[in-house]
């Protein structure tokens, strides 16, 4: 029986893993589940899962939730000190890092230094501290398995045990296929007019509003080369994006020899879900197989830099180092949540984004503090941004 944290129990990597448990309750019993504004949803979700702790963002959230759990046992806690503390139990076998954004960046961490397995979903604990993140995985001996279906997918698609080096390996590249988002074939000039509603609508995946826009503007894809580059030990030039509709390879790695591996899959995420709860066995995940007969085609084309300059944004973070990419995910942020909010046109995220990487200078990210203060100043310089080109 393995103890399991799900930070971020009530997006939609958490939910797909309380599913993928329940289908195996011999196997997996949770033991403390986070959410943030989704009260009714945790609750339910506390409900039926029993777990000993569950932890939200403040105190007010904290006794809304109690009074939703009057009776039960389970323990309800708040604060960012409190994540840490339920990613580092020492009864926990398995923690699923799915916090979004920034906020699951120092509760991955716990779980890291406590040595744990830790099921990876949260791109920017990668996109901000990659260097500081997967030192202290080595320190520590953590166990890192990502979850993103393309990270995922290249995991099962390098060789057993690989260790850090492609070289050794005889890998030529990794490539991240993507699918282009709803506006893949969008007249240029439309994406003026484009709307929260419309960016939040993926034609393959069903998803939170933040990660559905950034996948419109292909930034999830940026943040996923950056990502790449810590997990598999891959420069900018060994990371390739490919855009492939169907969303059936979820990405692929290319050998020296001309071999291509790739792995394929229903658009699901219980699938990679399944994988990395299980590794190195295999479990049911509830997904339905795939019928290549059904699909009948598979297309590939390069990315447009023109309708997706977010992704070129990220390449050139990613080559300037240090606090960089910090600084990228953190206006991107704001830049998201202003476009959601109807305060920004669609086609100026891109350009907030560059003009904070424009204003603050490329430092070392020394340390957390270092990572988490050039998060703070991009922050800040993209609100006063988006506060001159919003609407």
């Amino acid at each position: 029986m393995k103890l399991i944290t799900i930070l971020g129990a009530t997006g939609s990597i958490g939910v797909n893993t309380l599913d993928v448990i329940a289908r195996h309750p011999d196997s997996y019993r949770v033991l403390a589940l986070s959410g943030h504004t989704r009260l009714d949803l945790l609750a339910a979700q506390c409900l039926a899962h029993q777990p000993r702790y569950a932890v939200v963002g403040t105190a007010e959230a904290a006794a809304t939730l109690k009074a939703k759990l009057s009776g039960l046992p389970t323990e309800v806690l708040y604060g960012t000190e409190a994540l840490a503390q339920i990613a580092a139990l020492p009864e926990v076998d398995t923690v699923m890092a799915a916090i979004v954004g920034a906020a699951g960046l120092q509760p991955a961490l716990a779980a890291v230094r406590a040595g744990k397995r830790v099921l990876l979903a949260n791109k920017e604990a990668l996109v901000m501290a990659g260097e500081l993140f997967m030192h202290e995985v080595q320190a520590n001996g953590a166990i890192l398995l990502p979850v993103d279906s393309e990270h995922n997918a290249i995991y099962q698609s390098l060789p057993a045990g690989y260790a850090g080096n492609l070289a050794d390996v005889g890998v030529a590249k990794l490539l991240l296929t993507a699918s282009g988002g709803p506006f893949r074939t969008l007249p240029l000039e439309a994406l003026e007019f484009v709307t929260p509603e419309q960016a939040c609508a993926h034609p393959n995946w069903v998803m939170g509003k933040k990660i559905s826009v950034d996948s419109a503007t292909m930034m999830n894809k940026g943040l996923e080369v950056i990502e790449a580059r810590w997990l598999f030990n891959a420069s900018a030039q060994q990371i390739e994006v490919v855009i492939h509709p169907q969303s059936v390879i979820h990405s692929l790695v290319q050998y020296v020899d001309g071999s291509v591996l790739a792995q394929l899959g229903n658009p699901d995420m219980r699938t990679p879900i399944a994988h990395a709860l299980a590794y190195p066995e295999r479990i049911a995940a509830g997904v339905a197989p795939l019928d290549l007969f059904a699909i009948g085609r598979l297309d590939f084309h390069a990315p447009d830099q023109a309708r997706f300059p977010c992704l070129g944004l990220a390449y050139q973070a990613l080559e300037q180092g240090g606090n960089a990419p910090a600084v990228l995910n953190a206006a991107n942020e704001i830049a998201v949540a202003s476009f959601l909010e109807g305060r920004l046109p669609y086609r100026r995220i891109a350009d907030v984004i560059a003009a904070t990487l424009d204003t603050i200078a490329p430092t070392v990210a020394a340390d957390l503090n270092a990572v988490m203060l050039a998060d703070a100043v991009a922050r800040d310089a993209a609100t006063k941004i988006v506060g001159h080109w919003g609407s």
